[in-house]
């Protein structure tokens, strides 16, 4: 499985990253900073950062010859018993550094999984996530030109299975089990939504945008909350009243992140799609952070990658209280027609923002009638 940084005493991480020439510098300087808090959620002590920029990465260290020596001073220097790359990285470059440098190497993709796996705490997500994990894994081994084929015969699985095939099957059992319980799972959580009376109202946003303080912010909700990334993968649903006297169900989703593995993504698809079913979607975003923007660029693309971006939606710039941007760009505007800004935290703007959720959301059928939180 992925390494777990817990079972080590002190484990002291080098952070590398190749930055290709389609790269600006602020997008690269900001992954790579999201990198070092990621590995800060893991339980790692940052010691030192390495980039280069390049025209294309290397087929065997993705980074340069050069490059690769002064990673092993670097480690020599500060010490370091682990390497992440910011990059994703082949299964054969992973080996060839582990080989080279001596030191265990893990690329973004590894580290978030390492973090959903320490956060997973239902059994629905512990599942989502032993899934990703063993799809990552099963890509991860190596295949040998050398590896010579069987021959169909007596005793033997089958004509033409290699030796990698043959290593392979238990993980892919595991995942056809896996496949099959989520699969039970959303057929359950379909049914379940077709006797839903109240409309639904999903938080999503780029992780550590304030979603669960917003939840609780809005309703008399206990969720979990830490200014740490993805601090919370379960979902979480609460009762919401409107001006308008309507009662919705508010529910926090997972949070989205820039190069989100796609195995993580169709993992949490039976999760995700709190968000495909929705009445109206609250996205939530850091109004306060520099890179606001580029996070906002990223729910929206992970909604249409989920076929949930034609659902009604509201942006809120959260977290008001440190300061929000005085414009917003045109192109942001056209995505999300509807706006407001709030203080989760501070419970500011929570009126307004009501107000508007009342009136985007759709009118509810003349002939529904109006139930109580008792009818479920």
């Amino acid at each position: 499985m992925t390494i777990d940084l817990r079972d080590e005493m002190e484990e002291r991480a080098l952070l590398v990253q190749g930055i290709v020439r389609r790269t600006s510098r602020s997008e690269a300087e900001g992954t790579l900073n999201e990198l070092h808090r990621l590995a800060v959620t893991a339980g790692a002590s940052v010691v030192g950062r390495i980039t280069q920029r390049m025209d294309h990465p290397t087929s065997n260290f993705y980074v340069g010859q050069g490059k690769l020596n002064e990673i092993k001073l670097a480690c020599k220097h500060t010490r370091a018993n682990l390497i992440i790359f910011d990059n994703e990285l082949s299964s054969v470059q992973v080996n060839n550094l582990d080989l080279s440098l001596g030191i265990k190497v893990i690329d973004r993709t590894e580290l978030i999984l390492q973090i959903f796996a320490r956060r997973a705490s239902s059994a629905e997500s512990q599942l989502q996530v032993e899934l990703a994990q063993l799809q990552y894994l099963v890509s991860r081994i190596p295949i040998s030109a050398k590896q010579q084929r069987f021959e169909g015969g007596i005793g033997m699985r089958g004509p033409g299975e290699s030796p990698f095939q043959l290593r392979n099957a238990p993980m892919r059992k595991r995942i056809t089990a896996a496949k099959r319980k989520l699969a039970v799972i959303q057929q359950r959580r379909r049914r379940t939504r077709k006797h839903r009376a109240l409309p639904l109202v999903a938080l999503v946003g780029y992780t550590n945008a304030g979603k669960s303080t917003l939840l609780n912010a809005l309703s008399p909700s206990n969720t979990y909350v830490d200014d740490r990334l993805f601090a919370t993968l379960d979902t979480k649903t609460s009762m919401v009243h409107l001006p308008d006297n309507r009662d919705v169900l508010v529910t926090d989703t997972v949070g989205f992140i820039r190069n989100l593995p796609h195995g993580l993504v169709a993992s949490f698809r039976s999760t995700l799609e709190e968000a495909t079913e929705a009445d109206l979607l609250l996205v939530v975003a850091d109004g306060s952070h520099k890179e606001f923007e580029r996070h906002t660029e990223v729910v929206r693309k992970t909604l249409q990658e989920i076929e949930a971006a034609t659902v009604p939606s509201i942006l809120v710039l959260n977290k008001m209280d440190r300061g929000c941007p005085p414009g917003l760009p045109a192109q942001l505007k056209e995505d999300f027609p509807f706006l407001t800004t709030v203080s989760a935290l501070k419970k500011q703007g929570l009126e307004d923002l009501r107000s508007l959720m009342a009136k985007v959301l759709p009118a509810p059928p003349a002939t529904a009638r109006k139930r109580s939180w008792r009818d479920y």
